[in-house]
Parts: structure tokens; sequence; C-alpha cells
């Protein structure tokens, strides 16, 4: 039930009846609450009560000082204030063990009983004796006085029927019998009417008594909520706890068995591509380029899985700056175009003049997805991805001419595992990966609160939508690398240094690299490179160098170490299977480039011409 429901729930209540049901609900005050309620109360309003007494001393005092003898009344004023300095000290001790912890309520609300006892008692001694002095004027005084404090000490007594009834006695029996034994005119009738007041005061004083009873069952009522929310907030607290380890050892596991897994597959890409140069079969080169498709499958559903794994438990930092579309679609076109011409489809890019205001790894990531969602799913036609301005906005399309998504499936798209069904058979590269690829595009959306839709036709293809913030032109523009041709099949000349603890990987990287005509010296530790470098004089063109290395060490630590030898200009590429160390950073302070495994050969051999600036027949 919602809170405006309840409240109207609550106001269509009888308002005497619904209260009594709520009250007669409630759990009955034990007496140790009931004593613990009261000595707060009381003693909360303890500094103001002697003020109040204090001032009324002083009225009567004033009032009576030239028709009361004044031995009589100094002796009553000394009595009075010698209780008052008594019961003010026993309010300082009170706070004091309050603050100390070692208080115990029943012992001081005894105290404070006596001690207001003994200030009813002292009021109700000077209307004794004062009443017989001075005029109407003067008794008027003292009994308005005598009945504030009587009325004025309801609140804290009526706690405590027995002392309750005490005090009121100790108030009013004197007075009434003082007043009817006068002798005066009218004494008697002033005696029934203090008579009267009293039994208005015994009412509201059994009022209060009810209503402080039901005060303290709404308090104990209010601490046992207070106890089991604090005990479900702790379970709740446990459990998210225990979640959020649970999540963090999910995004460990996957971490190491993706880097465990990657290292095999990448061993089997470079076997595969050595095993194609070493034989002319057509039948051979088949079944090396399905050995390398089935690795990039493999690469692409472990990233998929990283990339959720990481958006879920918030290892995704966003850091929005002005980029350049251009930039953008550059990189889209030169990783897809291959594969769209593959399928015999066209790959366009429109809009790349726009600037947008966003962070550029997660708007690529988001694109790429889309794109490689839409090539697989398209056989005839092409891939479009456009970029408009509507206002302050770009909106960022990806149009394909696909199969389409059926209506009742939109809703689904974007959920984890979910593939679409078409009206017919899907092909083998439709079924391939695990469905994650639109759930990331949309967590992804989501994290950066970019609105993202989609409309689609079964048959006729389906178009994204993003929409981003524009940006401006960033202040530096980057210069542009003159491209350089693509790397031939030689490296003749070429002395390369592998850094590998993996002996698969090893031997595969010297297989492929010796096919290229390169010379290969490989080692397995930090130790070992270092202990050749001191022993040759031959410079190496590049290194290859995996990240995670024997006795803690890294593929930085061997960067370093043969830079020392060689120089700093000294090419370095690290080939590693980890993921989820942050290496974007550490490679541009230490200027190499990563590769994450498992590495096609293509990609290894563009990257290896992209540092050496190999061209064709060199």
């Amino acid at each position: 039930m919602s809170t405006a429901s309840a409240l109207k729930a609550l106001m269509k209540l009888p308002p005497l009846k619904g209260q009594a049901a709520a009250i007669a609900a409630l759990p009955a005050p034990t007496d140790e609450a009931l004593i613990e309620d009261a000595e707060r109360m009381v003693y909360r309003q303890t500094s103001a009560g002697l003020m109040g007494h204090f001032l009324g001393m002083v009225v009567c005092a004033l009032v009576y000082w030239n028709h009361v003898p004044p031995a009589l009344l100094r002796g009553w004023i000394v009595g009075f204030l010698l209780l008052w300095v008594i019961r003010f000290a026993a309010l300082l001790r009170h706070d004091r063990a309050l603050l100390q912890g070692q208080h115990d309520p029943a012992t001081w609300l005894t105290r404070w009983n006596i001690g207001a006892l003994c200030g009813a008692a002292m009021w109700s001694l000077g209307g004794w004796l004062f009443y017989e002095y001075g005029d109407w004027f003067q008794r008027a005084t003292l009994m308005l006085t005598i009945y504030s404090f009587a009325i004025g000490g309801v609140p804290f007594m009526a706690s405590q029927a027995k002392v309750f009834l005490a005090s009121m006695g100790i108030y009013f029996i004197p007075m009434i019998v003082r007043t009817a034994l006068h002798g005066g005119e009218h004494d008697v009738h002033l005696a029934g009417v203090w008579c009267l007041m009293a039994l208005c005061t015994l009412a509201v004083g059994r009022g209060f008594h009810n209503v402080f009873g039901d005060m303290v069952s709404l308090r104990l009522h209010s601490q046992d909520l207070a106890h089991r929310l604090r005990g479900e907030m702790a379970v709740a607290e446990a459990a998210q706890r225990e979640a959020e380890l649970a999540s963090r050892a999910k995004t460990q596991f996957f971490a190491a068995a993706s880097h465990d897994l990657r290292q095999p597959l990448h061993a089997m890409g470079l076997f595969a591509e050595a095993l194609r140069q070493r034989s002319k079969d057509d039948e051979v080169t088949h079944l090396v380029n399905s050995i390398n498709s089935s690795v990039d499958a493999l690469e692409g559903l472990f990233s998929e899985l990283l990339d959720i794994t990481k958006i879920d438990t918030g290892g995704v930092e966003i850091e929005p700056e002005h980029f350049s579309m251009r930039d953008l679609f550059s990189r889209i076109r030169l990783h897809f175009e291959p594969t769209a011409f593959e399928k015999g489809l066209m790959l366009s890019l429109r809009g790349e003049q726009h600037h947008a205001y966003a962070d550029p790894v997660i708007i690529e990531r988001i694109v790429r997805n889309l794109v490689s969602n839409a090539i697989r799913y398209t056989e005839d036609g092409g891939v479009l991805v456009s970029c408009r301005r509507r206002g302050d906005q770009l909106c960022l399309q990806v149009w394909d001419t696909g199969i389409g998504i059926a209506p009742k499936e939109q809703e689904r798209i974007f959920d984890e595992f979910y593939q679409t069904q078409s009206g017919r058979p899907l092909e083998p590269h439709h079924r391939k990966g695990l469905g994650l690829g639109l759930s990331i595009v949309k967590r992804l959306a989501d994290l950066i609160q970019a609105p993202l839709t989609l409309r689609s036709r079964v048959g006729h293809g389906t178009t994204f939508t993003l929409m981003i913030p524009v940006g401006r032109p960033p202040r530096m523009q980057p210069a542009s690398i003159p491209s350089k041709p693509a790397l031939g099949v030689t490296l003749d000349r070429r002395h390369i240094v592998v850094v590998e603890d993996e002996q698969a990987v090893m031997e595969g990287l010297q297989v492929l690299l010796k096919g290229w005509g390169a010379t290969v010296s490989a080692f397995d530790s930090v130790a070992q490179a270092q202990a050749w470098a001191a022993s040759t004089e031959t410079r190496p063109d590049l290194l290859i160098v995996d990240y995670r290395l024997p006795e803690q060490q890294t593929g930085i630590d061997a960067i370093r170490a043969l830079r020392a030898r060689f120089g700093r200009e000294l090419p370095a590429i690290m080939v590693t299977g980890s993921t989820m160390t942050g290496h974007e950073e550490q490679a541009r302070d230490d200027n190499f480039h990563v590769l994450i495994k498992p590495v096609v050969p293509t990609k290894l051999r563009a990257m290896i011409a992209f540092k050496l600036g190999v061209r064709p027949g060199n």
C-alpha cells in the first residue's frame, strides 16, 4: 500500500473508535517502561518547574510582607529556599549520573517524588499559615498560586496514580479544611469551590494517566518496529555484501578464465597460420581460415562476457569529452569494411563532420556492436551508419536491410542471451554468439543516459537510434598519421625478440615469425632476456612480450629492461590474455601497443607492419 492510500484509509476511520481500536492493539506497557518514561519526563521539566516555584515564592512573600508576622514569613521562606536548593542539587546530580550512564530510573524517580511531595507540603503549609492574614487580595493571590502549582503538577505526577493522589491531597485537603474553618461569610462557599477544583484536577489527572500509558505503548511499539527494521536492514546489508563478493568473484573468475582460455586459442591460431604458409593445398587453406574464424568468434564471446561483467560490477568509468565523429567512423570503416565486402554488402557512413560530447570509448563500443549485429543479420543490400543533428542532440543511427525483428520480439531483444527468431531458419553465422551484444549496447546506453530506440520490419531491416549531446571541435586536433602500406609476407633480415612464458604460444610465435622470414630470439622470463641482451651486440628490431611473466614480473619489466640496453626507441608490442588491468594507460606511458589474445595472425601482421613500417618487398 502506498503512503497516500494509507493516509486516505486512516482519515476514513471514525476518530474515537479508530483510535481506540489502534491503541487497544498495541502491547501493554511494562512497569520498567512506565518508570523509565516517567523518570525521563519529570526530570526533563524539573528546571522549569523549580523556576516557577521560586517565582511563586517571591510573589507570595511580596504580597504578605506587611501582613504576616516577620518571623513566621521569614521562617517559611528559609524552609522553602532550603528545600529548593536540595531539589536543584538533586537535578544536577541526576544530569551528571545520566551522562556517566550510572543512574537507576526507579531510584531517581523516587527521589523526585519525595522532593515534589515536600514542595506540595511547603505550599500547603504556607496556605494554612497565611490564610487568616490580609484581605481578599492576599487570599485570592495565595489560592491562585497554590492551585496553579497543583494543576501544573498534573502532567508530571499523573503517570503515578498513588503519588498523584497523595500530591493532590496535600494541595487541596488542608486548603479545604482551612477555608471551611475560617468562619468568614463566604468561606464555606469558598471551601465548596475548592472541592470542585479538586474534582476537576483529579479528572484531568485521570486523562493524563491514560494518555501517558498510551504514549508508552506507542513508544514500545515504535522501538519494537525499529528493532525489527534494524534486524532486517542487517540481513539486507549482509545479503548485499554477499552479492557484492559473489559479483566480484564472478568478475575475477571471468578474467582468470578468459586469460587461461585465450592462451591455447592464441597458440592454435598461430600454428594454423604457420600450417597454411607451409601448405599450398586449397583444402588446408580453407580449414585454416575456418580455424581462424572460430578463434575470432571465441575472442568475441570472451569480450562480451567481460563487458557485461564490467558493467554489472560498476567497472566502467565514464569520461565524457568532445570528439569528432570522423575519427570514430574511420575506425568503424577500418574494422568492418573487409567483413562487409566479404558478404557482398555495402558499408556506408554519413555525417562524419559532426562532433559529439560523450565518452568516445563507450560510443564506439555501442556502434561496433550495432554494426557487427547488422552485418551478421544482413544478406543483401548494406549497412548505413549515419549522424545527424537534431537541436542540441546528435542522432546516431545504424540502418540495415537484414531479416528484421518481429514486433513481439522487440521488447526482449535487449535481454541477455536472447537471439531473434525469424520465420526462416537462421544461417550458422546468425547463431554465432551468446546474444549479449544488444544487451551490452542497452546497458552502455543507460550508463551514459543516452536514449536508445529501434524500428524494424520483418524482411526489410532494422534501425537503431542513439541520441547523444552535440559537442564542439577539440582545441587540439590530432595530427594526421600517414597511412602505411600493409605488411608484406616477408620479414627478411628482421630480428624479433619474444618474451612469453606459455610454451605453446612461444613455439607458435616462433614458427609463424620464422615463416615470415624473421630471425627470432625467444625467452620465457625477464631474467633470460636480460642475460641475452647483456651478451650480444645485435640490436633487435621489435619486442613481442606477454604481460604476465614468472617471478611476479610483467611484460612492462621486459620492455624497460631491453630498452635500457638497446635504446628507448625500440618498438614493442604486448600480446596478453589479461583484459582487467588497464593496459591502455600503461601503453601510453611506456610507448607500446597492446593486442588481446587470441590474436588472429592477420591482426598481428598488421600491427608488426605498423611498428616497423615494413613495405612490401622490404
